[in-house]
């Protein structure tokens, strides 16, 4: 038995090509007398996984609710995951994933199962998404219903993106259980790859904006180059002017002095200078990929004696 007091279990059946009944049939008669409850129903016209964990929700009766995909769970992932979540009401509960196929995007990986518990709020503007993937999330019923449904606009709209960050606007944390609880499965025909790279981008955009540069006077963009620069022209005109600065580490990029916005309507352009990191101040946003520096780029922040959080956070 996996909990003390009895659960449910909610089944939504809709993209599968397999004949999900039979299945399901097989489960329950497995789990028969241990405390679990089943309701099913089946999602008659395909929306994608969005529309079917939503329904589930819907017709879950649990005060704790925990999303299950196509994915394989521990058999203590309920139970640690609950345990987790009852001393954070207000919180989404992830968990460490393995990964099959083995070494599958390793570094996403990787980044998923060694970020700290700070990290799990300072990391929430990288290009990797969520910081606890929602294969792995497990919350309270209450705290779904406060942050509101799922986007269902189906193919191309990253739905746990939106609900990550609508749960912390309302004021919500996030917490990993440090055990690998779930068998993350990689398939080339996942839902996540049928959304854009740019819907992607102005949503961290948009977000970092709302939380980091409203409260920010001035700030330095860590990296000169292309994805640096693209930050900027994605900020507001407000945001725009509290550039002091670009640093990097190339000295080609340095030796330029400045970058000149040529797309600007301003006269004339703006041009910010171009520094070496050391001759830098913060805060910073860094638009640097993660573990692709062999450590160079951990180094330096560490140098300068710089916290996570505070005088800086990532972006890439």
């Amino acid at each position: 038995m996996i909990l003390k007091s009895p659960s449910h279990s909610s089944t939504s059946n809709s993209i599968s090509s397999v004949d999900f009944t039979q299945i399901l049939a097989c489960f329950m008669a497995a789990v028969c007398g241990s405390g679990i409850s089943e309701g099913f129903f089946r999602a008659l016209v395909s929306r994608g996984p969005e529309s079917a964990l939503l329904e589930v929700y819907r017709n879950a009766r649990n005060s704790a609710q925990a999303a299950v995909t196509d994915d394989v769970m521990r058999p203590q992932r309920v139970r640690l995951q609950h345990e987790a979540a009852a001393v954070n009401p207000t919180a989404i509960v992830g968990c460490k994933v393995c990964r099959v196929p083995e070494g599958s995007t390793e570094r996403y990986t990787r980044w998923i199962n060694s970020l700290s518990p700070e990290q799990l709020l300072t990391q929430v503007y990288t290009s990797h998404g969520p910081t606890v993937i929602m294969p792995t999330w497990f919350c309270s019923r209450d705290w779904f219903q406060t942050v509101g449904r799922f986007d269902e606009g189906g193919k191309g709209v990253p739905e746990d993106l939106l609900f990550f960050y609508q749960s912390l606007r309302r004021g919500g944390t996030v917490v990993r259980v440090d055990e690998c609880l779930l068998v993350y499965r990689y398939h080339e025909h996942a839902a996540t790859h049928s959304v854009l790279e740019d819907t992607i981008w102005d949503l961290r955009v948009d977000f970092l904006q709302e939380r980091v540069l409203s409260q920010w006077e001035a700030f330095t963009i860590w990296n000169a180059g292309k994805q640096g620069r693209k930050l900027y022209r994605s900020l507001s005109p407000t945001n725009q002017k509290k550039v002091k600065a670009f640093c990097d580490v190339d000295e080609n990029k340095i030796q330029k002095g400045f970058y000149t916005y040529e797309e600007s309507k301003e006269r004339p352009k703006p041009k910010i200078p171009i520094l070496h990191f050391r001759n830098a101040s913060p805060p910073f946003i860094v638009c640097v990929k993660l573990d692709m520096t062999h450590g160079v780029l951990e180094e330096n922040l560490l140098s300068l004696q710089l916290k996570e959080g505070i005088h800086y956070y990532h972006f890439n």
